[in-house]
């Protein structure tokens, strides 16, 4: 690497240390989650907020923008019809319980940046768009123009970026900030569908738990009829206008890395069939539901895939709900190349009978480019110049933008290989929060990896 350019790329990030994490806590205080469209907010008035929020902030930094009709908008320098892209999202998952401050304001402690959305994904949001103007500043030649795309429905079902990829031309190149280092260059297929009850209600009145399909929640509560039943250390008993309310305690965090947390879902299941608080076939279905919790990797209910390319499935329940007048289990399956969304849906329906219908409501298969693409490759060998590895691009069960673009993959900044405090949450959880000094160090691997993307012929 030039070290002429990376002693710039580090003066750079030092005169912009304050206003990085100034626009970074910019952005953090809207509350984006998806919420009712609006004329003018496709995808609600949080969502459209933080995307003209992202777009002012491109501005102020000399780049040219556009907004594509309040659901994906980008930041540009170079003129070329061809182009490289970033691309990140401004929108969040709902911020939950269990924050030990305001998940719209960040806060920082010691070295870490604490914030819904601050990891995932409004951080590398604004890293994309300092990393343009670095680039645009120091004037280097462009072969290919550079976008930072900035999408708003990420979260929940990427109309966004499909409205893009319908209307724009796609680039010939693009990563996406919004995954582990170094190189994802793989994604597993991501099915959404729900377990939803035949028979009407027993003892179970009101059910809720979760928040969002691909978060694993840590709180879950039931009120229901019948005797007291007794408390445990993850489940407490309170009586709540003739019923019992049931609230099961948990450790959540993301769908797709389901080890190291405790599905609150699953913990107030197994009370309900251990207090025998149901009985007969609505304990049959919380039975089938049992199943669903009981292993992550699908074997318990009768899902489990490996295919040898990919890590094995994982299937985690959401959302669990009174949907209807009947019990809703959402379910999240993250899985590899030899299943596919309607075959975990039917393995399901077969188990279940007729206790249950099970619906599919979102399938995306999976996505692989070649270790040896050279993009690929560059971004790699950035990424080890910077840090002094030598590291190998990898495979995941996370779903970003990567996958709906013809040559593209998902490139940091997070690093679950380095050990962090204990009041850092994990994205999607309570107090997410990240380190500021990887985020420079991700700056940097950025700034320079799309430099080297500008030698490559595509």
């Amino acid at each position: 690497m030039n070290e002429t350019m990376m002693h710039e790329i580090d003066a750079f990030i030092a005169d912009n240390d304050e206003k990085i994490r100034r626009d970074i806590a910019r952005l953090v205080a809207i509350n984006s989650v998806e919420g009712v469209p609006a004329p003018g907010a496709p995808f609600g008035e949080g969502p459209r907020a933080a995307l003209d929020m992202g777009l002012m902030i491109a501005r102020e930094l000399g780049l040219d923008t556009v907004n594509c009709v309040n659901m994906i908008g980008y930041a540009q320098i170079g003129d070329a019809e061809e182009y490289l892209a970033t691309i990140t999202h401004v929108d969040v998952v709902p911020a939950g319980e269990g924050w030990t401050g305001d998940p719209f304001t960040m806060r920082e402690r010691e070295g870490y940046l604490i914030g819904r959305g601050v990891m995932d994904d409004k951080g590398p949001s604004v890293l994309c768009l300092y990393a343009l103007k670095f680039l645009k500043d120091h004037k280097l030649p462009l072969k290919y123009s550079i976008r930072a795309l900035l999408g708003a429905n990420e979260e929940t079902r990427m109309a966004d970026v499909e409205y893009y990829l319908k209307n724009y031309p796609a680039p010939v190149f693009c990563f996406s900030p919004d995954s582990d280092f170094p190189v994802c260059n793989g994604e597993k297929g991501i099915f959404h569908g729900r377990i939803v009850s035949r028979l009407p209600l027993g003892n179970v009145v009101k059910l809720k738990g979760g928040i969002a399909a691909n978060v694993i929640p840590d709180k879950a509560e039931a009120w229901v009829k019948g005797e007291r039943p007794t408390e445990t250390d993850r489940v407490s008993v309170q009586e709540d206008d003739g019923l019992w309310h049931l609230t099961a305690k948990g450790i959540g965090g993301h769908a797709a890395m389901p080890a190291g947390t405790m599905n609150a879902n699953g913990v107030l299941v197994n009370y309900l069939l251990e207090q025998e608080i149901v009985k007969g076939e609505e304990a049959a279905f919380f039975t089938l539901l049992k199943q669903l919790h009981d292993a992550t990797d699908g074997s318990a209910i009768g899902v489990a895939a490996d295919d040898g390319l990919f890590k094995p499935l994982t299937i985690v329940g959401g959302v669990l709900r009174i949907e209807d007048g009947h019990i809703c289990q959402v379910i999240d399956s993250r899985y590899p190349t030899n299943t596919s969304g309607e075959r975990i849906a039917a393995q399901i329906r077969e188990r279940a009978g007729e206790l249950a219908t099970v619906y599919v409501d979102r399938d995306a298969e999976p996505f692989y480019i070649s270790a040896e693409n050279p993009a690929v490759k560059t971004c790699i060998d950035v990424y080890n110049a910077v840090t002094g590895e030598n590291a190998k691009p990898y495979t995941m069960g996370g779903g970003t933008y990567a996958r709906d673009f013809p040559n593209g993959v998902s490139f940091g900044p997070e690093h679950p290989e380095r050990p962090q405090p204990d009041f850092v949450g994990p994205i999607h959880g309570a107090d997410e929060g990240a380190c500021w000094a990887y985020f420079k160090e991700a700056l940097k691997i950025y700034i320079l990896a799309l430099v080297e993307l500008e030698k490559l012929d595509f």
